[in-house]
């Protein structure tokens, strides 16, 4: 038997510019995704639960070619074979039979990194790169894989496809109290925001990759949320410049007395909501607003610090 986890992730700062290069400021979350592995059989017998137990995917593979022989999901089959071939690109001797059993931590429509905790959990199983494994199946800038076996938060910047640099991060924030996480109940497609942003950003500026970075060390260096908050209306102005669209606060909860900023793909999942006085205002809020998931920053990352 074998068995593998991975943490969710949410990245504080740095949304689309990673991709770029800048130097992003990213959240190992508590709730991640495990992989149980019983070795047996001809073939590969795939099941995927959810938060609450209940099988969302089953499916029969037969290897090395992992040809499938039943699926209850013709596009999640599909996505799964390629991730496993993928797998046996970099490894030729991965050829698994038996029984593969996924359980996801957090709801699979929070956007907290079902695909990227995936890659991480099967590269671990597979005795692959995850970053390659993800160059070769959903792409993007690795800062979620990243994540999946960080203990704590990181600074992630990506140098070239496959090649990245991941630090700790020194992000301690003594007003963690005062941060609460709030998700819109609309999980985006990361890769559609990508094509978003290239179609609209092009080749970016350094100077503008220059300035979100720098606000990744100016959230670690934050000891008064005044100061935090600031670096984060600043990065949301210069997100907003370059994708052309309204910040989260000003066209959702331009009556909120503190301050929200997207986290990841503008438009959906989670926002986060920072703001001085009772943690529980902030939470009838947005509840008010028809929100019911608030989580403190405790609940989703925890005190870990490295």
């Amino acid at each position: 038997m074998m068995d593998f986890r991975a943490n969710g992730k949410l990245l504080l700062t740095g949304e689309y510019a990673v991709l770029d290069g800048a130097t992003a400021l990213a959240l190992p979350t508590k709730p991640g995704q495990t992989l149980h592995f019983e070795p047996g059989g001809e073939q590969l017998h795939w099941r995927s639960f959810d938060v609450d137990g209940v099988c969302w995917f089953e499916s029969i593979l037969a290897p090395p070619s992992f040809s499938i022989q039943s699926c209850s999901d013709a596009a999640t089959g599909e996505r799964l074979v390629q991730i496993l071939r993928a797998a046996q690109q970099l490894n030729p001797d991965f050829a698994p039979c038996g029984v593969a059993t996924t359980r996801l931590e957090f709801s699979r429509h929070w956007g907290l990194g079902t695909s990227a905790t995936l890659i991480a959990i099967m590269a671990a199983w597979a005795g692959v790169d995850a970053y390659l494994l993800l160059e070769g199946t959903f792409g993007g800038s690795g800062y979620d894989v990243a994540c999946a076996t960080a203990p704590g938060p990181i600074l992630f910047r990506r140098i070239a496809a496959g090649e990245v640099q991941v630090k700790p991060a020194a992000f301690d924030p003594p007003f963690a109290a005062q941060l609460q996480f709030v998700y819109l109940g609309q999980k985006q497609d990361s890769r559609e925001g990508i094509r978003r942003y290239r179609e609209r950003a092009g080749q970016m500026d350094p100077t503008w990759l220059d300035a979100v970075s720098q606000i990744a060390f100016e959230c670690m260096a934050a000891t008064q949320l005044v100061d935090f908050e600031s670096a984060l209306c600043e990065h949301e102005r210069l997100v907003a410049d370059v994708l052309g669209l309204p910040p989260v606060q000003s066209a959702l909860f331009s009556d909120y007395w503190g301050t929200v900023k997207s986290l990841g793909a503008w438009g959906g999942d989670f926002v986060l909501a920072a703001a001085a006085g009772s943690p529980e205002e902030t939470r009838k809020y947005f509840q008010q607003k028809g929100l019911g998931v608030v989580l403190s920053y405790e609940e989703l990352i925890g005190m870990r610090f490295m």
